[in-house]
């Protein structure tokens, strides 16, 4: 029975949050029981294809794209796919009423990461930085308002603004690895071999802009989403933090994380702001 695979196929893709994100994974878990598995099934795609173009550097990164693109593409058009993580993807993608644009702009992203290693302009980065997260973002809230067209398009922009602070952040965080291994340079007009402190503060301003809209939709979200969401952003503004204390140039040679003791420390801190209505 199908349902057999479709249960060992949403375990695969929950398996993928806790092995790949403890953060994520930990932020997940304080969803309502209702979403939490449709959120899995999002991160589980998504990482999928990231990995791809990322981590097999010993294979051919380009004919595994293309494989995985035509696989979805049968996925989607068929409800069924022998790859379980695309088979609870296409799950959620008609449950949740998920726009195709979305999942077409992210995988054109993702392709641009198999050739692209440098972002010139800031419409190059917007554009990138839309596929790439903000359309994550709106994945998400399509499970999160459970098909409530207007609370989604009310949450829109908050929901694209706290995908690109997330993904900002991973970039500045991850400065060294994307250009020294992947010979990738996101930021627009960043010399990243000499990065000084007032580029480094004109990044971080931005990703604080996109971080006080994101909030002001977090505050609006439906019950079943508040706190999970709230926890991924007081983890990512931990991340932000400790950033800005760090000199630029050390940026360039580390890689800043927060703490699994610090992690439990800000779930406890964050759910009594939850419980006492300071959200």
């Amino acid at each position: 029975m199908k349902s057999i695979f479709d249960t060992v196929s949403k375990d695969c893709s929950k398996i993928v949050t806790k092995t790949y994100s403890t953060s994520f994974s930990m932020a997940t878990k304080m969803l309502a029981n209702s979403i939490r598995q449709d959120i899995y099934n999002i991160y589980g795609f998504v990482r999928l294809a990231d990995e791809i173009v990322d981590s097999f550097h010993e294979y051919p990164k380009k004919d595994l794209f293309i494989k995985f693109e035509a696989d979805l593409e049968v996925a989607l058009k068929n409800k069924i796919s022998l790859n379980p993580i695309l088979n609870a993807f296409q799950h959620t993608y008609y449950k949740c009423n998920i726009d195709r644009e979305l999942v077409e702009a992210f995988m054109n992203s993702m392709r641009l990461d198999l050739h692209k290693s440098i972002y010139k302009t800031e419409e190059e980065f917007k554009n990138y930085i839309y596929g790439s997260a903000d359309v994550v973002g709106l994945m998400c809230l399509k499970v999160f308002v459970n098909g409530d067209q207007e609370k989604y398009d009310a949450l829109k922009k908050p929901a694209m603004a706290l995908g690109s602070a997330f993904q900002k952040v991973n970039f500045l965080r991850d400065l060294k690895a994307d250009h020294d291994e992947l010979n990738r340079t996101y930021f627009p007009n960043t010399d990243l071999n000499n990065l000084d402190e007032i580029a480094k503060q004109h990044i971080i301003d931005n990703i604080e802009n996109d971080f006080a809209e994101g909030l002001n939709g977090i505050k609006l979200l439906p019950i079943e989403a508040k706190f999970g969401v709230f926890m991924a952003y007081r983890y990512y503004s931990q991340l932000l933090k400790k950033l800005k204390k760090t000199p630029a140039l050390e940026i360039k040679n580390t890689r800043i994380r927060v703490p699994n003791y610090k992690k439990v420390e800000l779930l406890t801190r964050s759910y009594v702001k939850y419980q006492l209505n300071l959200l």
